[in-house]
């Protein structure tokens, strides 16, 4: 079998096979023989029709079955030989076979391509790494979350007011007033002052009982305005925070001597977290970094493949068949092309580094780390890795952060403190 290979571009490659009719004399008479199984002709019992009969009815037909199959295998054969990875579906072309005669196709594909990265330099990555400053009202928020989580819900009897939750039943009105069938949303749950029960609509509520009405008008995304609804109260409710004492420290915190010690505790954590997202916006700051300065190319059936997955698993969680697949690729096709570039950056580095490896002894080591860290789920944890995909994702993450080590070599880092209370002034203003 003959091969030649033409580069098209750094991901596509297509491939020219010619097979003689010696080498695939075999195969065409096997083709034959199976053709003539499913052949009745007069006169013959099925599978024994001799095989010049056989020939000068059914050639054609015995020939494309034959281009069918052959062009699966020696197109297999060919990838083997050439040591080739497709990412996709071939595109197969001017196929030509006859009896007797050479059988030859071209097939066009789409392969990951080599990265070559450029030599590193010190410096040569420009990255900021933020310090995040936390201060007493960071810890009062996240205590006032603690008691907000477990807060006693109870009944109002004398009216709701601000805060307060409703269970309703919201039946949608046409412009004169008249209910819609099929347009009852039952049981719903609201707070009153939170949007988009705030402003008239919270005004509209204030003071309502069980078994009340009112009428209230809801944004419609559908018809770019809004839309009347009859709101039937079927209960008011308040929620009653546990006090902050003894009692409700020891439960949310049993280490804790008294408040001030619960604070420097819920001060640790808060800490932990902001340390945490400063690490994870330095690391993509790098992985970006790095990505802008090899400027890789990746072939596009890669970053479909990656959009496949996706929209595969939202049809999985959401459980629905009629999602919007282009409005799904258009939105996340720019994490998809940015995935694809660092995978294939990552992989060249990880290529190009002796010293960039992990044995299964890291991988032990680092399943040990989380068995220490949470010892009440020993159990589940040992459980989880036992599966090997499960300890392929420590692997990939342990070569991650080597990765990231190796390039925090060649990085001009810019030190910046913030203080979260910026943080909170920029939340406030867009609104969350």
């Amino acid at each position: 079998m003959e091969i030649k290979i033409k580069k098209i571009n750094t991901y596509t490659r297509e491939i020219e096979v010619n097979v003689a009719w010696d080498e695939c004399r075999n195969d065409f008479q096997l083709t034959a023989k199976k053709f003539g199984k499913k052949v009745r002709i007069p006169g013959f019992r099925p599978g024994k029709v001799p095989a010049k009969v056989l020939m000068s009815k059914f050639l054609p037909n015995i020939e494309a079955e034959f281009i069918e199959e052959g062009v699966n295998k020696y197109y297999r054969q060919a990838l083997e030989e050439e040591k080739l990875v497709p990412v996709n579906k071939a595109e197969v072309k001017d196929v030509h076979f006859h009896f007797e005669k050479h059988f030859t196709f071209k097939a066009a594909f789409e392969i990951e391509p080599e990265v070559v990265l450029p030599k590193m330099k010190k410096n040569c990555l420009k990255v900021q790494k933020t310090e995040y400053i936390s201060d007493d009202i960071d810890i009062d928020n996240v205590i006032e979350e603690m008691r907000r989580s477990r807060a006693e819900v109870k009944t109002v009897e004398d009216g709701a007011e601000e805060n307060h939750f409703l269970i309703v039943d919201l039946q949608k009105l046409d412009q004169s007033g008249v209910p819609i069938i099929g347009e009852k949303l039952e049981k719903r749950f609201l707070q009153i002052g939170v949007d988009p029960f705030s402003g008239d609509n919270k005004s509209r509520l204030l003071g309502l009982k069980p078994g009340d009405t009112v009428q209230v008008e809801l944004p419609n995304d559908k018809e770019n305005g809004v839309s009347k609804y009859e709101l039937s109260v079927i209960n008011v409710e308040k929620q009653v925070l546990p006090e902050l004492n003894e009692e409700f420290i020891k439960a949310v915190e049993p280490d804790a001597k008294d408040e001030s010690s619960f604070r420097e505790i819920i001060k640790s954590k808060v800490d932990d977290s902001y340390a945490r997202r400063t690490n994870e916006s330095f690391e993509r700051q790098l992985a970006d970094n790095m990505i802008d300065y090899v400027s890789p190319e990746y072939a596009p059936a890669m970053v479909d493949s990656y959009l496949d997955h996706i929209i595969d698993e939202a049809k999985t969680q959401e459980q629905e068949k009629d999602l919007d697949e282009d409005k799904i690729r258009e939105s996340y096709r720019p994490v998809a092309e940015r995935n694809m570039k660092w995978y294939l950056v990552r992989r060249a580095i990880i290529d190009s580094q002796d010293n960039i490896t992990i044995s299964k002894n890291d991988i032990e080591k680092e399943i040990e780390k989380l068995l220490e860290r949470s010892p009440d789920h020993a159990k589940e944890i040992k459980k989880y890795y036992k599966k090997p995909s499960n300890r392929q994702r420590v692997e990939d993450d342990l070569l991650e952060k080597k990765v990231l080590d190796y390039l925090t070599e060649f990085a001009k880092i810019k030190d910046v403190k913030v203080h979260t209370k910026v943080l909170r002034e920029e939340a406030a203003k867009e609104g969350k």
